[in-house]
């Protein structure tokens, strides 16, 4: 099976991926066989001369078991797919692993905006560092981005990581991932914003840590 997806370059985004097949291949599965089902009974009941209609009040064990066993199947599928997403969901969304590399990132018609926080370590001073379209992290850490909005609302939308999550006027949402792979990787908003909404694309610029570093003398250079 050929892979549909953009390339994995986070830590959790083969998890993610294989809750994805999961589901694919259930519901794949359960599509055939029930069309298939349906396709047999159609040729198999067909009117014939001398054949009755028989209507059947599905009040027999017999008749039952014909909608019965396809619940109890559709139940315990339910179960293992649920099962399966809560470890996921947990990871991504429950369990959020400390780090000192937080950045803002501040969704607004139609553009990204990334707050880092200067040499002092805090935000709103005068040394952050505020990019447009661009997040600049290096490889392997973990990034902690704090989302909100000056409008309407966003979405975080990274594709190669396998993460997205709304961000919300009045709110600040923290989300993370690890990158596994320098490279530059799109930014777009996943939720309408408005008539530039296809416009508003950013990128993650994924540094070695010695080409991050370089990039901070750049932005700070008395650090």
């Amino acid at each position: 099976m050929p892979n549909w997806f953009p390339d994995n370059v986070s830590t959790y985004g083969q998890d993610v991926d294989n809750i994805f097949w999961l589901i694919f291949y259930i519901t794949t599965v359960w599509f055939f066989l029930t069309e298939g089902l349906i396709l047999y009974f159609i040729f198999r009941y067909r009117r014939k001369p001398g054949r009755k209609a028989v209507h059947n009040l599905g009040d027999t064990w017999s008749q039952l078991v014909w909608v019965l066993a396809p619940l109890a199947i559709v139940i315990v599928l339910d179960l293992i797919i649920d099962i399966r997403g809560a470890a996921v969901w947990a990871r991504v969304k429950g369990q959020r692993p400390p780090s000192d590399f937080v950045v803002h990132g501040v969704g607004k018609q139609f553009n990204w905006e990334f707050i880092y926080p200067g040499p002092d370590g805090k935000f709103g001073t005068d040394d952050d560092l505020a990019t447009d379209n661009e997040l600049h992290i290096p490889v392997g850490k973990v990034i902690h981005v704090v989302l909100s909005s000056k409008d309407v609302i966003h979405s975080f939308f990274l594709p190669h990581f396998r993460l997205k999550q709304d961000a919300v006027p009045g709110r600040q949402i923290p989300v993370w991932f690890e990158a596994t792979k320098t490279g530059s990787y799109e930014i777009p908003c996943a939720e309408l914003c408005g008539f530039g909404h296809s416009g508003m694309k950013g990128l993650v610029v994924v540094h070695t840590p010695e080409d991050y570093q370089n990039w901070l003398k750049e932005k700070w250079p008395k650090t």
